[in-house]
């Protein structure tokens, strides 16, 4: 194929990464009408996140590029390049999620570097084909998962194609980007809800606003059907005047019948001890009901001559009450306080001995819970259930996520009670119904216009709304389970999927599905709804089917930005058979293709579980040899006019040699570069939720790395060891200036995520050659190129690099053996001398404590308060740096910009000074230290604009606006 001139992107010069991270973190706290809540999907990026990534990737970066004649000079394009950071800036505020005005600036600016592209490419012998001005090329995901980023293409205005080899990713897709364009500004056809008013005549039923109201009134029509079936297992409570003797704070509800909420369930084993060897003693790992200040509810346990009775107390546990029967070691029998090891329990539990007491009722109060003692009738009528269908489906044997099995709950069936298989069977037998319903109602409105047209899309119209009735339904079976616990916090059934795993739970919250409450079908209908409602474009076509990445052939000529698996931190595959028997049950007589297997394909899947290939070696090599072969198919296929970015996400990091590494981002990097690519960018993104379960996990995931790939030259050359090193030592000087700040005008990278930005740079280096090989011509690995790269990240930002003064070169050495502690002063004195300065020197400067022999930094806050470095005599950056953070520390952005105002000249020094500072205290694990000088970095921008305000507007502080 002929030349292709294609500018450089935005992503592959520069980012507001601070401005996107926010957003991010932001993002993850919201949990009501975002599109990902049409379905729970592992480790989905937050579309802002995905936004801004595709954004960046899409538009043409200003700078100007002598080869192609394309761009402009260098202020130009900082000028140009911040009015594009300020359209990021607009796009990730969550709020502007629907903002049509945000929306058409960064559209424009999308077709505007299009229209760029197209005319340099105008003589291009496939002009007509592949450069038509007046049509975007069209995206595609193949590792498509929960579906953030074919959304957000499809949101910025790109044709959207998403496929995955898992069946359950395949339909999130579908509900998210597939199918509201079908029917967009459809009118709802459904019946309305019984009790409730008919809506205007000429209500406004744009976009998907017709399909949400759809599902809600068929989802609530599910609901009813249901209830009529089973009803009768989920009784309401009847308060009556002898619980009232018993319990004075339940009067207000005397004679009424409160809805239920949730039966809260304590697991049981037989006693050890032969003195109770008929007494099932509870498995319990808190009582505590209720820590609402006021509102404390908890279970006691009541010994009785015949075994033990549950009753629900109010006020605070009194002291020395047991919390719990189980610790991390093991349980304790309530009859006989015998210890009950996690074998005992394992051992009765694989035997099928494991049962379940009632221990509490959660009804509905007029304003909140309502918490009631169990009696037997309770207990009776859920043990007379008899389920209609179990899913006799095995869970994996992976210890790691499943850890279930060793306790006899080793399929998926008996991880529910029957009454909550009953519940979620008989609403999966009445979406079947419902489809029909939808069909026939569709008919009935269209009378004699239902000709084969009209038949086919009451046809698609009835299977779409099946999709959105199955999710709620799976939805509901995330919370409808026995693994899931009672927050007595918030006082709210958990979901199971708490963290990637299914994990054992002993005592349990049996939601209700026919309440109105979480983890209800309606909950769940109501959340699928405001997801459509409020979040998902429909204007543009879009495509969501199933393939393997590996052979995929869709990615032809268009932009690829995708979120592949994490080596083995997810197997997304036995994670959702939760959710695919539900689905396969609904939904394969509609979509057989798809659902054609028991459980969800696991063998193609590019995950490196080692008891599924044989060992750890053989897993890595799985993984590795798949993934370059998917990322090679991409690479051959994907447009040459953009970059591909790929996601990859950090857990398990370890330091070695002063680099950041794991052994799946290694081979990550290794299976991106084999399959032809080079690495233009590394663009951290801090996307996961640190207050998550598994944030203290060992297999957490910490951040995300975005790479930014360009297919490698066909005529790559290899070169030696010592050629990369003399690159590095040449080129990252410069990429580093650019992503700190420099003279350029944009915010700086923050100090926690240089280390991994600037891997970026060095890898683009590495991977642009064949090979670069040893001393002995063996190749080069990537974890040896890693390590040099770090070591070049390091030498830059070293005190010692000549850009900082003698007194600032001492102060960071004795930081660097001391902290703020005091050390000898002969050590302190030979260092001063080594660095070109005295120890009575820096003393003068007002940095040190000197005398009895000690020498110590002073901390920022204890400089002078009132420190003007204009009447300073001795200012090294060392104190200019501090004096930054007490000031910002102590009076805000604007008063330290009013200081950087009176030293401009000082500001690269004190930026680069912090960035070195915050590294050395990462290493050595300060956290408070390192918390400083990063908010110093993340507040640059504010303070430059604070200063300038102050009185040198046009004027070089740190770097121009």
């Amino acid at each position: 194929m002929a030349d292709i001139k294609s500018p450089k992107k935005l992503i592959e010069v520069a980012l507001p990464l601070d401005d996107i991270n926010t957003a991010a973190a932001r993002e993850k706290m919201i949990k009501v009408g975002k599109p990902t809540s049409v379905h729970l999907w592992w480790a989905r990026r937050p579309i802002t996140a995905a936004r801004a990534v595709l954004f960046a990737q899409l538009v043409n970066d200003p700078g100007y590029q002598r080869e192609l004649g394309y761009g402009v000079n260098k202020k130009e394009a900082e000028v140009k390049r911040e009015k594009l950071f300020d359209i990021i800036r607009d796009l990730v505020k969550w709020e502007n999620s629907n903002n049509e005005e945000v929306l058409n600036r960064a559209r424009e600016a999308i077709w505007e570097s299009w229209r760029e592209t197209c005319h340099l490419n105008r003589n291009h012998p496939k002009a007509a084909e592949l450069f038509n001005p007046e049509k975007l090329p069209a995206f595609h995901d193949p590792f498509a998962g929960g579906g953030a980023i074919p959304l957000e293409a499809q949101r910025l205005g790109l044709e959207s194609y998403a496929s995955d080899l898992n069946p359950v990713a395949v339909m999130i897709n579908k509900a998210m980007i597939e199918i509201p364009p079908k029917f967009a500004g459809q009118p709802p056809v459904g019946p309305i809800p019984e009790g409730e008013k008919q809506h205007k005549m000429y209500e406004d039923w744009s976009g998907a606003k017709g399909l949400a109201e759809d599902v809600r009134r068929y989802g609530n029509w599910v609901r009813e059907e249901a209830f009529k079936r089973i009803g009768h297992f989920y009784p309401k409570v009847d308060v009556t005047p002898e619980m009232v003797a018993e319990r004075p704070d339940l009067k207000q509800y005397e004679g009424e019948s409160l809805t239920v909420i949730a039966w809260l369930w304590a697991r049981t084993v037989k006693s050890p001890n032969p003195a109770f060897g008929e007494v099932h003693v509870p498995l319990v790992k808190s009582f505590v009901l209720s820590k609402k200040k006021g509102r404390e509810f908890w279970v006691e346990p009541v010994i009785t001559e015949d075994g033990y009775d549950f009753k629900v107390r109010e006020g605070e546990q009194p002291s020395g009450f047991i919390g719990g029967t189980v610790e991390r070691t093991g349980a304790t029998c309530i009859m006989s306080r015998t210890a009950m090891p996690f074998k005992y329990i394992r051992s009765e539990g694989k035997e099928g001995r494991l049962g379940h007491r009632l221990m509490a009722v959660v009804a509905e109060g007029k304003r909140g819970r309502v918490y009631i003692s169990p009696c037997s009738e309770f207990e009776d009528v859920a043990k007379s259930v008899e389920p209609d269908w179990v899913p006799d489906v095995p869970l994996p044997s992976n210890p790691r996520n499943f850890n279930t099995p060793i306790y006899g709950l080793d399929n998926f069936g008996k991880l529910f009670t029957n009454r909550q298989l009953l519940g979620l069977s008989t609403l999966s037998d009445i979406v079947g119904l419902a489809r029909d319903k939808v069909v026939h109602d569709i008919k009935s409105m269209l009378k004699s216009e239902c000709g084969a047209d009209a038949e086919r899309y009451a046809s698609s119209y009835g299977d779409a709304i099946s999709i959105y009735l199955t999710l709620a339904l799976t939805r509901t079976a995330d919370w409808g389970n026995s693994l899931g616990r009672w927050e007595s916090k918030a006082q709210v059934p958990q979901q199971m999927f708490g963290r990637h795993a299914i994990p054992m739970v002993w005592d349990f919250s049996e939601v209700n599905v026919f309440s109105s409450s979480t983890g209800s079908y309606l909950a769940s209908i109501n959340n699928v709804n405001k997801s459509l409602l409020f979040s998902l474009p429909s204007s543009l076509d879009a495509h969501a089917f199933q393939a393997d990445a590996c052979s995929q052939k869709v990615s032809r000529n268009k932009v690829v930005s995708t979120d592949p698996p994490y080596y083995d931190n997810i197997v997304y595959s036995e994670l959702s058979d939760f959710f695919y028997i539900w689905m396969r049950r609904s939904l394969r007589k509609f979509y057989p293709d798809i659902f054609s297997t028991i459980a969800v394909p696991k063998d193609e899947e590019l995950v490196a579980t080692q008891y599924r290939h044989g060992g750890k070696e053989l897993a890595e090599k799985f993984f590795l040899d798949g993934m370059t072969k998917a990322i090679k198919n991409l690479a051959d296929q994907a447009s040459p006019v953009f970059p591909v970015t790929i996601y990859y996400a950090f857990k398990q990091s370890e330091t070695k040699e002063g680099s950041t590494t794991s052994a799946g981002w290694v081979a990550f990097l290794e299976a991106v570069i084999n399959s032809g690519f080079t690495l233009d960018g590394t663009w951290p993104l801090r996307t996961e939720m640190g207050s998550r379960m598994i944030a203290a996990d060992a297999n957490a995931l910490a951040s995300s790395i975005v790479l930014v790939c360009r297919k490698r030259q066909a005529r790559a050359d290899s070169i030696s060891r010592r050629d990369f090193q003399r690159q590095l030592r040449e080129e990252m000087p410069d990429a580093l200036e650019t992503m700190i700040g420099g003279e350029s005008g944009q915010a700086p990278i923050a100090p926690v995520d240089l280390a991994q930005a600037a891997i970026g740079p060095g890898m683009a280096i590495y991977s642009k050659y064949e090979a670069v090989l040893n001393q002995d011509g063996s190749r080069m690995s990537v974890h040896d190129a890693l390590v040099l790269i770090n070591r070049a990240i390091t030498e830059f930002l070293s005190p010692d690099s000549g850009n900082f003064d003698a007194d600032t070169q001492f102060c960071a050495s004795w930081f660097d053996q001391y902290a703020w502690s005091a050390g000898p002063f002969g050590e302190a004195q030979v260092l001063a001398q080594a660095k070109g300065t005295t120890v009575d020197g820096v003393k003068e400067a007002g940095v040190v404590e000197s005398g009895g022999g000690k020498v110590r930094l002073l901390k920022w806050g204890e400089y002078q308060s009132d420190w003007d470095p204009t009447t300073d005599k001795r200012t090294p950056v060392w104190e200019a740096c501090h004096q930054m953070i007490r000031r910002l520390q102590n009076h805000g952005e604007s008063a330290a910009g009013e200081l950087l105002a009176k030293m401009p000249e000082k500001g690269e020094a004190i930026r680069q000074l912090s960035y070195h500072l915050y590294t050395l205290c990462e290493r050595k694990k300060w956290a408070e230290e390192a918390r400083a000088y990063n908010e110093l970095i993340g507040s640059w921008h504010a303070i430059v604009a604070a200063s300038h305000e102050t009185g040198h507007a046009g004027e070089q502080v740190g770097f121009d606006l």
